[in-house]
């Protein structure tokens, strides 16, 4: 138990300048949209907004749209916002591959010549996953209320705690759904770079699938084999009812990859 402690204390030691730029980073982009919607609440600019807009764009995101064109509405595009969904994806597979970095550069036979049963080293990597996931979450909603308790205009209608709660949650869901996969995969993987470029090409061909099957009739039949599409964050905006088996379809891919990952690792050739 103490050595799996001490690997533990380890790997987030490893990462931890990282995993607090990243949640500094998100506080941040969380305050900066705080000011966006100020400016746009003061200038009661959200119709013109939504006015310039394409068509097509009004199209693939639906009544979401309108939800989105309001103060809340900015505040929660953080939390699904492309370049804020790849960044954490991408940090997670990152972080779900040390392993196969590990045995790359060989400090893995220094672990295991240790008395350390081999599983917790895949027990390390699922609890490094949840700590650092749990930060970054935290650090943006911290970030998304300083933001509005310093920033927020009089009058203007704050998203609700509920509703931010929930984003994080299915947010984390995510994230901990690709770090299984990316666990799974460099559990059978000799080199970090294979696994994280597997990993990585898996979630850009899922997302993509996701994204097409939206605009596009024929390819939502293959829809369901997104995780992607089990995350509905402007459903939850507009408080419109979300199933409760997408969270769980999140979870169980997570747990179908640990737990893939624990049977890899125990039988391989390291």
């Amino acid at each position: 138990m103490k050595s799996g402690l001490n690997l533990l204390a380890h790997s987030l030691k490893r990462v931890r300048t990282l995993i607090l730029v990243m949640g500094l980073l998100l506080a941040g982009f969380q305050v900066f949209l705080t000011l966006v919607a100020r400016s746009l609440h003061n200038t009661d600019a959200f119709e013109q907004v939504a006015e310039i807009v394409p068509d097509f764009v009004r199209q693939l995101m639906g009544p979401s749209f309108i939800g989105l064109m309001s103060f809340g509405g900015i505040i929660s595009i953080g939390y699904f916002h492309l370049a804020i969904m790849g960044s954490l994806v991408g940090l997670t597979i990152a972080l779900a591959t040390e392993c196969a970095s590990e045995i790359e550069t060989g400090f893995m036979d220094l672990i295991l010549a240790r008395s350390l049963a081999r599983h917790w080293v895949i027990t390390r990597s699922i609890a490094a996953l949840s700590v650092c996931t749990v930060f970054v979450l935290v650090m943006m909603m911290a970030g998304t209320y300083a933001g509005l308790y310093w920033l927020a205009p009089e009058g203007a209608k704050w998203p609700a705690p509920h509703i931010i709660r929930s984003l994080a949650i299915n947010l984390g869901a995510l994230m901990m759904c690709w770090g299984g996969v990316a666990l799974a995969i460099a559990a059978a993987s000799r080199r970090r770079s294979v696994a994280g470029s597997f990993a990585g090409l898996f979630a850009l061909a899922t997302f993509l699938l996701d994204y097409v099957a939206r605009a596009w009739q024929p390819a939502e039949k293959a829809a369901w084999l997104s995780p992607f599409r089990y995350y509905a964050p402007m459903d939850i905006v507009m408080e419109l009812e979300v199933p409760g088996r997408n969270l769980w379809v999140l979870v169980g891919i997570a747990l179908a990859g640990f737990i893939i990952a624990y049977v890899l690792f125990s039988r391989r050739d390291i």
